[in-house]
């Protein structure tokens, strides 16, 4: 039993009716942005290995906050391995804005076109938050989509990005970044503790906070408006920090056999 997620429910049942206005307010503000376009590429460094990513997730692995895929975060986690690894990268990216686990599941993984692949990455978990999902749920719907992608893809290293940094949104309240925030990283401790007994399947849990990427980074304009694009999702530049750093977990994680 997770007693965090318990204590915290507690504390926001008598926040939900404020939360649900915010809420509201907050969905007329941000503005809709579209996922980005041509969701697969190739990545050609002349070499003579060819390595094949399939990117599946929700609303940051669709892209939205940035034009093309290639500028993105699958785009730039292409660039980053093709260059440690020295391979041509193919990838394909398949996600939706919007989906928790459960969906991806159910409307994207039997879309798959790929016969093969030989790295899966997966970035989940915000729209979990949203919805309220809790631990118990969240981990039997990521067994799921572990199960539907090893069933596929038996000899694949899985790998999961790091959970989004709510408590970091600018667009959102106090109240809101307290409540989900707090619950996305529980969600992210729960997964890290799931798949520590699984085999060939990682989890780069690193929790995100400006103050550390901007030092980490060097950027020196740690303004949030410098990583969000519309004060939720990420920026151009997010984007290539994260798919950069995605890329250099999977380089520096012994155990992902490429």
């Amino acid at each position: 039993m997770n007693f965090k997620y318990y204590a915290g429910v507690l504390i926001s049942i008598p926040l939900l009716p404020l939360m649900y206005f915010q809420g509201k307010n907050i969905r007329k503000s941000v503005p809709q942005l579209p996922e980005a376009k041509e969701p697969k590429g190739f990545v050609n460094g002349n070499f003579n290995k060819t390595i094949n990513i399939l990117s599946i997730g929700e609303s940051t692995i669709a892209g939205v906050g940035v034009d093309y895929h290639k500028n993105g975060f699958t785009g730039t986690l292409a660039t980053t391995l093709s260059t440690a690894l020295k391979s041509n990268i193919n990838w394909r990216v398949y996600a939706k804005s919007g989906y928790t686990v459960k969906q991806v599941c159910s409307k994207i993984i039997p879309k798959i076109e790929e016969t093969t692949a030989d790295i899966i990455v997966i970035g989940m978990g915000g729209n979990d938050a949203f919805t309220l999902n809790s631990p118990k749920k969240w981990i039997s719907d990521i067994n799921k989509l572990i199960d539907l992608l090893q069933h596929k893809y038996p000899k694949t290293p899985i790998i999961f990005t790091n959970m989004p940094p709510i408590k970091e949104f600018p667009a959102f309240t106090k109240t809101i970044k307290f409540v989900i925030g707090n619950l996305v990283e529980i969600l992210g401790k729960e997964l890290n503790n799931n798949i520590k007994n699984k085999e060939n399947v990682f989890y780069y849990d690193e929790i995100i906070t400006l103050k550390e990427w901007s030092k980490k980074h060097s950027v020196t304009d740690s303004n949030p408006k410098t990583y969000f694009s519309d004060g939720v999702h990420p920026s151009l530049l997010t984007y290539q920090i994260w798919g950069k750093e995605i890329g250099e977990f999977i380089v520096n994680t012994k155990e992902i056999k490429l």
